[in-house]
């Protein structure tokens, strides 16, 4: 598992994360097995939200009550959270200074834990006040309860505007990345084209920001073919992609899963992969892809199959 320092952190993370977003109908053992497998892969970054689950903050409680985890093996993992989504007369968002606290304070809680390592704001908050959210990161950082903070699926401007008012580095950006589903990535391949969609600028250029200001893109989604309208793997909607995917698959020795994630893994931004499946033989299949070496060729062939123009 290919590990490296997160930028504006001193922690030492994977490449490859666990996202719990499912769990909450999953037995004990279920929660147990996925979870050591994913560790014995070297996954020890764990992904959790509080709107993740049947009711507000069931996921991760399901997580605290399945692990019973130890002061000492809390310590073993990157535990990240996400706050802003409100599902009750919504949905809608709220960045609000006293929405944040309480819903890391209903994490903590849920969880089992005195800290998160990492809070994102999950998706852009129309009516954000970036003031009342430099207040409250402020608040969680002194108090030891949030060691950093990122956001998910927001805009170069978005962050600039909060990084205006924000002391604490912004660490991470959680996107829907993948070898499908890839308009930050395929716009600047087909930049100036005219009459192409491909070529159209929807993001601002979030990979190049990213990179420049030292934000880790967190990739979630990275089977899914759109917009959760199922897997494009082994899907008959992609035979051109799938029989790559399976010729490369074979060439290095490894599952389909594997090679979706080494397409994002492969791209120098050192990205993270958010996996979201519970089959403990999927995490363990595209963990496989961490470090795997495609070659410029193969990812220009894996992008151009699956849709895209290389002009």
């Amino acid at each position: 598992m290919k590990t490296f320092t997160l930028p504006g952190t001193d922690m030492v993370v994977p490449n490859v994360v666990l996202g719990l977003m499912r769990i909450q109908d999953k037995t004990d053992d279920e929660v147990r097995t996925l979870v050591s497998t994913a560790r014995d892969c070297g996954i020890t970054f764990l992904d959790h939200a509080d709107v993740y689950g049947s009711s507000l903050h069931g996921c991760e409680r399901r997580f605290a009550e399945a692990l019973r985890l130890t002061s000492s093996e809390r310590e073993q993992f990157v535990i990240q959270s996400k706050a802003g989504i409100v599902t009750k007369d919504g949905p809608y968002f709220d960045f609000s200074y006293k929405h944040i606290l309480e819903s890391v304070d209903g994490s903590l809680k849920a969880l089992g834990t005195d800290y998160l390592d990492i809070l994102l704001l999950h998706r852009p908050d129309a009516l954000v006040e970036p003031e009342e959210v430099a207040r409250a990161f402020d608040e969680l950082s002194a108090a030891g309860k949030v060691r950093a903070f990122g956001v998910s699926n927001q805009t170069p401007r978005q962050i600039d505007l909060l990084r205006r008012y924000v002391t604490q580095p912004i660490v991470a950006n959680q996107l829907q990345l993948s070898i499908t589903h890839a308009p930050m990535i395929a716009q600047g391949v087909a930049a100036n084209m005219q009459g192409l969609d491909q070529s159209i600028v929807r993001d601002d250029g979030i990979v190049d920001y990213c990179r420049l200001n030292d934000i880790t893109v967190q990739a979630w989604s990275p089977f899914q073919a759109g917009f959760f309208d199922g897997p494009f793997l082994g899907s008959e909607r992609y035979p051109e992609l799938n029989a790559v995917v399976d010729r490369l698959a074979d060439k290095y020795g490894v599952p389909a899963e594997a090679i979706a994630v080494a397409w994002i893994t492969r791209h120098p931004a050192q990205m993270q992969v958010v996996l979201g499946t519970t089959t403990p033989e999927r995490v363990a299949a595209a963990t496989q892809g961490s470090d795997l070496p495609l070659t410029r060729p193969e990812w220009y062939e894996l992008f151009r199959t699956a849709g895209y123009t290389v002009p």
